[in-house]
């Protein structure tokens, strides 16, 4: 089987392109068009492989996408492809909307079109998996969880475009009978995350010693999932997913972003301990917080559970101290991150796209 995987070079991508790499015999052709938050380090492994292909695409343009299909025939899609920063969202709308949707909605229609020109035995066959966000469902209260039938109530424009991005995958399904997938995850961590997110943010600023921004009062509780656990899934889905159905994936992992943060500096100060610093919990500042900032997130994971057998391997406190570790052994990657791409300036506040 070959798989054509878009947003292959991100974060979540290129874990589920080691994935295929490491555990399967099929082939890949990453589609990717190299954006800041791109890294080729993260599948340098699977450079030299000849069952690999890379080709550096825009999603949203047409005359690319039906070249690459045309080229390499793939058996299936997994589409990863997004801007998917929250805080980059508010500032600036324009490139979410651009690859979310109008990117979505071109890829989806090459597929189709290369699709209904398949032999019937690969069109039995054809796959189009769409990877989404837990966080076109809304916040949650105190209580309960996302499900797969969880009315969409997204409250940013990252997750406004995503959910708009699952809307057209289940309509060009309904409508054209495009065999579909879609699966919505919760928050991702692990190696080779781009340090905007938090869980790096707060390694990076614990190591250097500088202050950890936390929005608001910490309160705010996401559920935490392995990044290689969701390649698992995300793997399992595709191959053994029913057409048209939509999965929750999560980690089991509940927590504030309080708790969070003094976990990760806890590993920090175990792992490095600073001798300036008695813990480097007494780093967290409070910031203001950000703009339509949801409460609570929470996936109810039992549909992947009972039909397709998958559970996170992960459990957070191994997963946090893998992650620290990771980021420990490989200071070279993301200090030339700091330096030449993003510094740490704080995003979100909605004032940059004025």
């Amino acid at each position: 089987m070959k798989v054509l995987v878009t947003g292959g070079s991100g974060f979540v991508g290129s874990a589920v392109i080691r994935h295929i790499m490491r555990k399967t015999v099929c082939s890949v052709v990453n589609v990717d068009k190299l954006t800041y938050a791109a890294n080729t380090l993260a599948i340098e492994e699977a450079a030299g492989d000849p069952r690999y292909s890379f080709e550096k695409v825009d999603i949203a343009d047409v005359a690319s996408l039906r070249r690459v299909f045309s080229t390499h025939r793939p058996d299936a899609i997994m589409h990863l492809a997004a801007e998917s920063h929250v805080d980059r969202s508010i500032d600036d709308p324009s490139d979410f909307i651009q690859t979310n949707l109008v990117g979505t909605y071109t890829l989806l229609e090459t597929a189709r079109k290369y699709w209904a020109e398949l032999a019937a035995d690969k069109q039995r066959t054809f796959r189009f998996h769409h990877i989404s966000t837990d966080e076109v469902f809304g916040s949650l209260g105190a209580t309960g969880a996302f499900s797969e039938t969880t009315r969409y109530k997204p409250n940013s424009p990252y997750s406004a475009s995503k959910a708009g991005s699952d809307h057209l995958v289940r309509a060009w399904h309904k409508t054209y009978g495009l065999p579909v997938l879609t699966s919505n995850c919760s928050n991702n961590y692990g190696p080779w995350q781009f340090p905007e997110k938090l869980m790096p943010v707060v390694i990076v600023n614990a190591l250097d010693g500088n202050p950890i921004p936390i929005y608001g009062k910490g309160r705010n509780i996401r559920d935490w999932l392995h990044v290689d656990d969701h390649a698992t899934a995300l793997w399992t889905i595709l191959t053994r997913g029913r057409i048209g159905e939509t999965y929750n994936v999560g980690g089991n992992c509940e927590r504030s972003n309080i708790e969070l943060v003094r976990a990760l500096c806890s590993v920090v100060d175990r792992l490095i301990p600073n001798p300036k610093l008695p813990r480097h919990e007494v780093l967290i500042t409070m910031v203001g917080d950000r703009p339509g900032h949801d409460h609570r997130y929470a996936v109810d994971i039992s549909k992947i559970e009972s039909e397709l057998g998958w559970t996170p391997a992960h459990d957070i406190e191994s997963g946090l101290e893998d992650t620290v570790s990771w980021y420990l052994d490989n200071e070279a990657w993301w200090r030339n991150v700091r330096a030449d791409i993003y510094g740490g300036e704080r995003l979100g506040s909605g004032s940059l796209g004025l």
